[in-house]
């Protein structure tokens, strides 16, 4: 959650909060109270529009992204969001402190005034549309995880294969989201229902809301963490036509178009944009690992997140100059 600072007028260092959370002054070591309008400013666009505004697959996308302060504010559900309500989220989350709102102001803000007599707007179906975007990463990560199962030997695959009959009660040959609720419960795990649904969003290639085995197949690699190096590196290969060491754009939307992706320009640019990482417009060894081996859920990646790592982060974007000390 975000760190609340009481003390007026002091001034802190210590690096604190989540990072969905954490206000660019934080990654700076500089900071004050005004911290928690921007974790606020976070939270009412989160309630806006289902996902936050700075939002990648590693603590340094996090963090650049956090640092380059760019606001979304086209895509779907936001044209349909008053101006007043933009202008408010865009107020709290103004990167330097001194000129953001006070609580004082956020509470006089023309939109919190005239809350009552705005129209009513059903966000409802947006938001989830939006939510889904963030699963556009997952078609990238799910093929290379099917990549991966395609090559996984009988033996490796034979508890996974047992597990899929053991679920697929009506032996039709997928198993429903009833079933893999139960399931997930009978072999002893607990996940809530958003997430087991979630998890079916996320490698349900025609959108039946049920996983063929080769779909559970790349569910149970992913839950199991099972992907050892040399498995990744296939994967990777298998995307890396060329064989120059990087996944060119080129070779993403090769890639993407066999799976069957129809909106694949914006997929792509999605994907670059959160897992290359030092932005050099392809993506590294390095930063396939990274993807690979974090959450794609926003949510669950934060869990990810460590506070220890997220201050090793913060001294080593000051020392290469990505980050000025905020006294500077």
């Amino acid at each position: 959650m975000m760190a609340l600072c009481n003390c007026l007028g002091e001034k802190f260092s210590e690096i604190v909060g989540s990072p969905y959370y954490m206000a660019p002054e934080v990654l700076k070591r500089n900071y004050g109270p005004e911290i928690d309008i921007w974790s606020a400013g976070v939270i009412l666009y989160i309630l806006l529009c289902g996902v936050p505004p700075f939002w990648a697959e590693t603590e340094q996308g996090v963090a650049q992204a956090i640092l380059r302060g760019n606001i979304d504010f086209k895509r779907e559900p936001w044209p349909h969001v008053s101006d007043n309500a933009k202008d408010l989220v865009r107020q709290m989350l103004q990167p330097d402190p001194k000129i953001r709102l006070t609580a004082k102001q956020v509470l006089e803000h023309t939109w919190l005034q005239n809350a009552k007599k705005a129209p009513n707007v059903p966000l409802g179906d947006i938001v989830k549309s939006r939510l889904k975007q963030f699963s556009r990463m997952n078609r990238f990560k799910r093929r290379a995880l099917r990549v991966i199962a395609d090559h996984l030997s009988a033996e490796e695959v034979e508890d996974i294969k047992e597990m899929f009959k053991v679920m697929d009660t009506d032996n039709d040959g997928i198993v429903s989201y009833e079933e893999l609720k139960s399931g997930i419960a009978k072999f002893g795990s607990h996940l809530a229902e958003s997430e087991v649904q979630m998890l079916i969003e996320a490698v349900d290639t025609n959108g039946r809301g049920a996983l063929d085995y080769g779909e559970f197949l790349a569910v149970s690699l992913h839950l199991q963490r099972m992907a050892n190096d040399e498995h990744l590196r296939r994967a990777f290969l298998f995307f890396d036509k060329d064989g120059d060491g990087f996944i060119e754009p080129e070779e993403l939307q090769e890639a993407l178009a066999e799976d069957g992706a129809v909106d694949i320009t914006e997929v792509v640019k999605d994907i670059l944009q959160e897992v290359d990482t030092d932005k050099d417009g392809k993506i590294s060894f390095e930063e396939f690992v990274a993807m690979m081996k974090t959450g794609t859920d926003w949510r669950k990646a934060s869990r990810h997140y460590s506070r220890g790592r997220f201050n090793s982060l913060s001294i080593r974007l000051i020392k290469d100059g990505s980050v000025k000390m905020g006294n500077e």
